[in-house]
């Protein structure tokens, strides 16, 4: 009840009593007239930016959600945040800066919406970091709400063949080994990125986008409709209604943004065999929703939940691929019908998903983008959680398209991602090493940095699947290989990992679920008697707060976390 107070107060601050004439005076130099001031006042968060393709049109999605607004008796306002291109920081000390953005943006949302007293707000994102960033804020302010992803960028196109920004940093692997020329190499450059929209397979970016749709907190089809496609601006025009009626029957994130929920957004993860980074995001909003979700209710999932989805980057199809025979409604029809889904979640159209699902199309019959679920790509998910004296919180293996399930192999240790990079150049690293690179967490990174530059080098110089890879940082969406990420503790407060040395021998089991070294508990103690931790790598600025305050990649990486 104190909420809906507060929710019916939210606009009377602006427009009622003589005290508030300096604010209406504002609100008219923006446009405002006596009318508007009788509207409920809906934030239009807009996360346009040049820096990176996955954004840079989402200046025109902003107005398209604003007209729908105002077409339904609303007064919207757009309003920006910033976001950070993934693909442009990847392999550099940029990458710090990446999933400390996520709170950045979540922390802005959350600011200019409860300070401007918005009634209710339609969020709009891009790249890998938005989506999460935009849930986690309508998470923490409960108020009406409606996200829309910006959309998927369509592949480009090579020699007859689909290219993408993964295949630009696994060209660069293949050119460092002889395997193209420069000429080739720019060319793969000049087609990877064609036009607008989010990377084109199902990395962070789209992974997220479906565990939104899948959530029901952001309108059917939206995650899998192309960023260029005029449909895209509908849907955010569609979006200014749909929060409309929100407001109207006070529905508030909270109410559809449930533990059933994030099973279904888990599940269509599972499925569609997204990104490792869905664990840490998944985990954070939760958390903003008061919502208890943890590595077991991923597990409990997993083993129930075919991988159908033949996606990039170990599968062959791109998100738009995916669009054009059915899309994510088709996957979750399909879901639904074969008792996956919890068909009773409530969603932003004000139905239930089921009810959403009934008007959606199945998928097209005679594709092969999503296998049937009597032929999947394999019986359970291939996002596996490892424990062991290596990762006694856990750590996140992604096993798609790997024929290999046990990988046991010396350690070649490194503390951080450029030693690692260079002893990769210098054909250091061979066939059954296991590669680790530590003191990248989120508060050793800091800001837990992820990996494509090295698993793209290792893949172009043939090493796929020959070398696997440990660090307590994380996998671009794009990364594949025997790869395995968010081990914690992390070094940086003293995790096993921490106390790893050159030599030891490592083993990474999928099917035991299984990360460990051969160390007895003697030496173990030994070593941890030895270490210390090193300084932090950031004294001030950003980058030192978020070392500061980081929960631990377990717990989702979030800096609202007091125990």
């Amino acid at each position: 009840m104190e909420e809906d107070k507060d929710l019916r107060i939210r606009s009377k601050v602006i427009s009622e009593g003589v005290n508030r004439v300096p604010n209406r005076a504002m609100l008219r130099a923006v446009g405002f007239q006596d009318e508007d001031f009788k509207k409920p006042m809906i934030g239009v968060a807009s996360t346009w930016s040049e820096v990176t393709p996955c954004n840079m049109h989402i200046d025109g999605l902003a107005v398209a959600a604003k007209e729908g607004v105002r077409e339904h008796n609303g007064a919207p306002l757009i309003f920006n945040t910033i976001t950070v291109s993934d693909g442009i920081s990847m392999g550099h000390e940029g990458m710090s800066y990446s999933l400390p953005s996520r709170e950045a943006i979540a922390d802005s949302i959350e600011i200019v919406t409860q300070a401007e007293r918005f009634d209710g707000l339609v969020a709009i994102g891009g790249c890998d970091k938005n989506t999460p960033a935009c849930l986690m804020a309508i998470g923490r302010m409960n108020i009406p709400a409606v996200y829309v992803y910006g959309g998927t960028i369509q592949p480009g196109r090579l020699d007859g063949k689909q290219v993408d920004i993964v295949s630009a940093f696994e060209a660069v692997g293949q050119y460092h080994e002889g395997k193209i020329s420069e000429e080739q190499l720019h060319k793969v450059e000049c087609t990877a990125c064609p036009g607008a929209g989010a990377c084109g397979g199902m990395y962070t970016a789209n992974t997220m986008a479906a565990a939104a749709e899948a959530m029901g907190i952001s309108l059917p089809g939206s995650s899998s409709t192309p960023a260029i496609s005029p449909g895209k601006a509908v849907e955010c025009a569609e979006a200014g209604k749909r929060v409309m009626e929100l407001l109207a029957k006070g529905i508030r994130p909270r109410d559809i943004m449930t533990k059933q929920a994030f099973e279904n957004a888990i599940t269509v993860v599972m499925a569609l065999g997204g990104s490792t980074n869905a664990f840490l995001h998944l985990i954070a909003i939760a958390h903003s929703v008061q919502v208890e979700l943890t590595y077991d209710d991923f597990e409990r999932i997993r083993v129930k939940v075919p991988h159908l989805a033949d996606l990039k980057p170990s599968g062959k199809y791109a998100m738009q691929d995916l669009n054009d025979v059915g899309g994510v409604p088709g996957v979750m029809k399909l879901l639904l019908e074969q008792g996956f889904l919890h068909g009773d979640c409530l969603t932003v159209t004000g139905k239930t998903l089921a009810e959403n699902l009934a008007e959606a199309e199945p998928l097209h019959k005679g594709q092969d983008v999503i296998r049937p679920l009597d032929a999947p790509l394999k019986l359970n998910g291939p996002l596996v959680v490892l424990k062991g004296n290596l990762a006694p919180e856990g750590a996140i293996a992604k096993m798609s398209g790997m024929k290999k399930l046990r990988f046991t192999g010396p350690a070649r240790v490194y503390d951080s991602e450029e030693a690692a990079t260079e002893a990769i150049m210098r054909n250091d690293i061979r066939k059954g090493d296991v590669l680790v690179i530590r003191y990248c967490g989120p508060k050793g990174g800091p800001g837990m940095p992820e990996m494509l530059s090295v698993t793209a080098l290792i893949v172009g110089k043939g090493l796929g699947g020959e070398v696997a890879l440990l660090t307590d940082g994380r996998f671009s969406g794009g990364s594949h290989g025997f790869v395995v990420g968010h081990v914690a503790p992390e070094a940086q407060v003293g995790g096993p990992i921490a106390l790893l040395q050159e030599g030891d021998n490592v083993t990474i089991d999928s099917e035991t679920q299984e990360l460990s070294f051969q160390v007895t508990p003697e030496e173990l103690h030994r070593r941890r008697q030895s270490w210390s931790a090193p300084p932090l790598k950031a004294a001030s600025g950003v980058l030192a707060k978020y070392a500061r305050l980081v929960s631990s990649a377990s717990k989702g990486a979030v800096t609202d976390l007091f125990e």
